[in-house]
């Protein structure tokens, strides 16, 4: 069987409205903290990607019964009997982890086999494991498998100092914290909107959270948590940023509707810095762009700063600005890794450390290409969109964990693609 592939024909103009699908980053989260509770949880806005079907699996061998119909996902925990994440589904998705924290809650103890995921870097457990431990949960790691327990006399509420802003380690933290008697204060934590979204699940499930979308979050622990019987994934702001990029490269006008702004101020400000105009209401942003892109140094940084997920796609435009540029990368040292596939298309790129210096090229040249990662894909795909010239995309299955039909979407605003 040939293996499945992206082709696009470069050089066509795009124009249109695409509608953003709920985040990803967020989802699988929410996902996982419906463990905490006993009963039937609706999770609406859902995208239909593939980390949510791994999600999926997941939590079914868990014991769970989950049904997901047109963005609708349905998760039951009544009848969950295992507090074990295997290796062969972890494996698959670092988001595995975020099972951590809910099986704590739900069972006292959890049995999560050490991540996967995308090949970009570190990203140690060991910050999870800290945040934890100060609250009182015990670790024994061993073959692969983070085995954690509460003690006998139970768990204390106390001041935690993350030493990264790390959402994961917020994320389990805030999670065991909302169980635990006391007043837990998460300070150094991170507060990304997808921080924010699950915190306002949690508190739809019983828990009272406070300063979520700051560094410092404010936990008052309570007993017993309860079925959500509706709630909402806010939109994923990475899959807005791609198609702000598309926009970018086609021209435009394409409006991207359904986001919240407020959650790209970085990026929108470096695409007005590029010279691409920018019409911003409430819920949607429509951009549009004339002649070359104006070189703009980045620097990634956790939230509110340049997301590390957005940096590949601006590197694209990088890449075609008129003169040099500078993109620090701060998060995660391997990002840098699809730098070799864009130069097969023709971008002038040196990586120096973790720092990329671009030298804009005029046009990118179309070449057969592969997805390193779920951001280095897209990426690619929209090199492939202002390239002369056939690209194929191999190694798409990174894609598909994340975007909704990418495809679909960017045909219906004009792209040859398939």
């Amino acid at each position: 069987m040939a293996e499945d592939c992206i082709i696009v024909e470069g050089g066509k103009p795009l124009a249109g409205t695409v509608q953003v699908s709920g985040a990803k980053n967020s989802v699988l989260k929410l996902m996982a903290a419906s463990i905490m509770a006993s009963g039937a949880t609706t999770i609406t806005n859902t995208p239909h990607i593939r980390d949510v079907d791994i999600m999926t699996d997941m939590l079914r061998h868990l014991g769970a019964d989950v049904s997901l119909e047109t963005n609708t996902l349905v998760i039951n925990t009544s009848n969950l009997n295992s507090y074990e994440a295997p290796y062969e589904l972890v494996k698959k998705m670092r988001a595995s982890t975020a099972v951590l924290g809910p099986l704590i809650v739900r069972f006292g103890k959890a049995r999560v086999a050490m991540p996967g995921g995308c090949q970009i870097g570190s990203r140690q457990m060991d910050l999870h494991f800290a945040a934890l431990e100060a609250l009182g949960v015990s670790f024994d790691n061993k073959h692969g498998f983070i085995n954690a327990s509460v003690p006998p006399s139970g768990l204390k509420a106390t001041k935690v100092t993350l030493g990264f802003p790390s959402v994961g380690a917020t994320e389990n933290l805030m999670i065991v914290a909302s169980s635990v008697p006391g007043t837990t204060v998460i300070e150094n934590a991170a507060a990304e909107p997808e921080i924010t979204d699950l915190a306002h699940f949690l508190g739809a499930m019983g828990a009272n959270i406070e300063g979520q979308g700051s560094p410092v979050i404010t936990i008052q622990g309570t007993e017993g948590f309860s079925p959500v019987p509706s709630y909402r994934t806010v939109a994923d702001r990475i899959e807005a940023g791609t198609f702000l990029v598309a926009g970018a490269l086609g021209g435009g006008p394409v409006e991207v509707k359904g986001l919240n702004p407020q959650h790209l101020r970085v990026p929108l400000a470096k695409l007005a810095a590029m010279g691409c105009e920018l019409e911003i209401t409430d819920t949607s942003v429509t951009i549009s762009h004339e002649g070359p892109f104006v070189p703009t140094d980045i620097q990634t940084l956790p939230f509110p700063g340049f997301p590390t997920d957005l940096q590949p796609q601006f590197m694209v435009l990088n890449a075609l600005a008129e003169g040099t540029s500078v993109i620090t990368e701060n998060i995660f040292e391997n990002r840098f890794m699809f730098a070799d596939e864009l130069a097969r298309m023709g971008a002038n790129v040196r990586i120096e450390g973790h720092h990329a210096i671009l030298s804009g090229v005029k046009r990118l040249s179309g070449a057969p290409v592969e997805a390193s990662d779920l951001r280095a894909g897209a990426a690619l795909v929209l090199a492939g969109l202002n390239a002369e010239g056939s690209s194929q995309i191999t190694n798409v299955e990174h894609i598909y964990r994340g975007y909704e039909d990418l495809v679909g979407k960017l045909k219906s605003i004009g792209a040859d693609i398939k």
